[in-house]
């Protein structure tokens, strides 16, 4: 729901400080309503969409979540709580961004890549 998302965006904001990002979405109702849009717009956004009838738009975005389920939330044992099902993916959020190393990354995690690139 829009809600939900402007919740993620927040929270993103509130740690990733004064930054002007660019942020890329599919078209989903979420993503194109007047709300989310005019909550982004405080904040300097540029947005990107995938064009309609273009899902290799969001074909990296599409490879994370599967990276995601299949070596994270397949390997560990299913929340029976809704706080437990959020600790899950917190906690895979942070070992794909801090500790994930890749030999396409020179064997740096995403967090060392990026630090090294700006």
């Amino acid at each position: 729901t829009t809600a939900a998302e402007i919740q993620v965006f927040q929270r993103a904001f509130t740690r990733a400080g004064n930054v002007h990002p660019l942020i890329h979405t599919d078209r989903g109702s979420a993503y194109t309503s007047r709300a989310f849009n005019r909550y982004l717009s405080q904040f300097e956004v540029t947005r990107s969409m995938s064009r309609p009838g273009t899902p290799y738009d969001n074909a990296p975005m599409e490879r994370w979540w599967n990276e995601f389920k299949l070596r994270w939330m397949d390997r560990h044992p299913m929340a029976k709580t809704y706080k437990e099902f959020v600790q899950l993916v917190e906690d895979g959020i942070h070992y794909f961004n801090h500790d994930n190393r890749s030999g396409q990354r020179d064997g740096l995690t995403p967090e060392e890549y990026w630090n090294k690139a700006i």
